[in-house]
C-alpha cells in the first residue's frame, strides 16, 4: 500500500497545496487542492472519497473532480464515486456546494439514476473495505463535526495502519483507540506556532506545546509527520517540535512525498 502526498499544508501559496492523499491510485483521503496536480487519467482511476470534515481547505476538489471525470466515467462506465464522510459533513457538502448556486448537483448528474457522485454516511468507529484497503473512522476534535482515518491493508496486517489525524485539537480518544492499534506511521496536524496558542484552542488546532502533550500518549516510538503548518511557518513551527524531548520520529510531511505500507 502506498500513500502519496497531493497536499499538506495549512492554506495556499506558490508550491503549498491543502490536504489530500491519495491511497493505491483509487482512493482519496480528503479533497483539498493538492488533487489539482493529478492528471485526468489519474483523477478518473479514483473510486473513493473520505473526508474528514467540512472545512473549504479538505473539500474544495470534490466539485471540481466531479465536473472533470464525468464523460470519462461515463464512457468507461465507471459507477458513482462513493463520498464518505459523517452526515452532518454530508449534509454541509449538499447545502453549501452542491445547490445548485455555487455548483451543479453532481449527486443527480449526469443523470439521478447514474450521478457521477454518490454520498455515503461514515460513523465514528465505522471500517470500510475499498479497493481491498481498510479504512477506519478515527475521533476527532474540532470546530465542526470530525474525523480522523486509520488507512491499512488487510493483507498486510503485519505493517500496521498508517494513521491521520485530520484536523484536531487535544483529543483523548484517539490515543485511547491507537493504544490497542499496531500504528506503522502517524500523520498529525500543528497549524499554529506556541505564540498563537490562543488562536490554536479557540479553533481546535495543535500548536508544538499542545502537540507534545499529545505524543506523549503514544507509547510506541513511531514515525510521526506533520501536517497542516501555514505556508511561510513551516521552520518556526519544526524548530519549535525540534526543541522539545520526544521519543517518536518527528518530521515535517512534503508535498509528493510517498509513504509505502
Amino acid at each position: 500500500m502506498q500513500i502519496r502526498v497531493l497536499g499538506c499544508s495549512g492554506s495556499i501559496a506558490a508550491g503549498s497545496r491543502t490536504t489530500s492523499f491519495l491511497v493505491d491510485e483509487t482512493i482519496l483521503i480528503d479533497a483539498g487542492t493538492g488533487v489539482g496536480d493529478l492528471t485526468l487519467d489519474e483523477m478518473v482511476q479514483i473510486d473513493h472519497v473520505f473526508l474528514t470534515h467540512s472545512h473549504l481547505d479538505h473539500v474544495l476538489a470534490i466539485a471540481l473532480l466531479a465536473d472533470s471525470v464525468t464523460r470519462a466515467r461515463r464512457a468507461r462506465r465507471r459507477p458513482p464515486i462513493q463520498v464518505h464522510a459523517l452526515r452532518e459533513t454530508l449534509e454541509a457538502l449538499r447545502t453549501h456546494v452542491f445547490n445548485g448556486v455555487i455548483w451543479p448537483d453532481f449527486t443527480r448528474l449526469p443523470e439521478p439514476a447514474a450521478p457521477v457522485l454518490a454520498l455515503v454516511p461514515i460513523g465514528l468507529g465505522q471500517c470500510v473495505q475499498a479497493g481491498g484497503i481498510s479504512v477506519e473512522a478515527l475521533p476527532a476534535s474540532h470546530t465542526v463535526p470530525a474525523l480522523g482515518y486509520a488507512v491499512s491493508d488487510p493483507a498486510r496486517s503485519d505493517r500496521g495502519a498508517w494513521v491521520f489525524t485530520g484536523d484536531t485539537g487535544p483529543n483523548p480518544e484517539l490515543w485511547v483507540r491507537l493504544e490497542s492499534m499496531k500504528v506503522h506511521s502517524l500523520v498529525i496536524e500543528t497549524a499554529f506556532r506556541d505564540d498563537e496558542r490562543v488562536l490554536a484552542e479557540i479553533s481546535q488546532h495543535l500548536c508544538p506545546a499542545r502537540l507534545r502533550g499529545e505524543l506523549e500518549q503514544l507509547r510506541t516510538p513511531t514515525d510521526v509527520y506533520i501536517t497542516h503548518v501555514k505556508p511561510g511557518e513551516l521552520d518556526a513551527v519544526m524548530s519549535a517540535i525540534a526543541a522539545q524531548p520526544c521519543a517518536h520520529r518527528i518530521r515535517a510531511l512534503v508535498t509528493g512525498q510517498r509513504i509505502e505500507l
